[in-house]
């Protein structure tokens, strides 16, 4: 299983379900299960954007913490139609300009498994493996539900 920091709210709104469209500036091969870590860094000036105040951001939501992985996500697959300027269907969430990562069977975890990210796609380590691999041992917590 591979990792990607993402900054939140959009962590967040992943690991909620209401974000199945991850943004970047790069494409990738990979494709399979992808674990979503809310990086240490918060883009503030999306905390206002109506799409993220219409799902119901809650900064104090546990998958709202940073610094943690907050969700285990399949990466289906990766439009690149809008970064060459062409029309695509990826969503309200999907900005142009930007290879769309197509997230589905979005399992949010109860808890973060804290960790320090890392830049693109990277493997975590045996600690953190077996943090997440307990963590997704119990009853799947599925998109949109919240555990407190």
């Amino acid at each position: 299983m591979q990792v990607l920091s993402v900054r939140q709210p959009w962590a967040w709104a992943i690991a909620r379900g209401h974000k199945e469209v991850e943004n970047r500036t790069w494409d990738t091969p990979y494709r399979g299960q992808l674990a979503i870590h809310a990086s240490l860094r918060v883009d503030t000036n999306s905390l206002g954007r109506p799409l993220v105040r219409d799902a119901g951001w809650d900064p104090a939501d546990p998958l709202a913490a940073t610094g943690g992985i907050v969700a285990v996500v399949t990466l289906a697959g990766v439009c690149g139609a809008a970064k060459v300027g062409r029309p695509c269907g990826c969503g309200d969430w999907a900005e142009p300009k930007s290879y769309h990562w197509r997230l589905s069977d979005i399992v949010a975890l109860a808890q973060p498994v804290m960790t320090i990210g890392q830049p693109s796609l990277w493997t975590p380590g045996p600690a953190v493996a077996a943090a997440l691999a307990e963590a997704l041992s119990g009853q799947p917590r599925h998109a949109g539900q919240l555990t407190r």
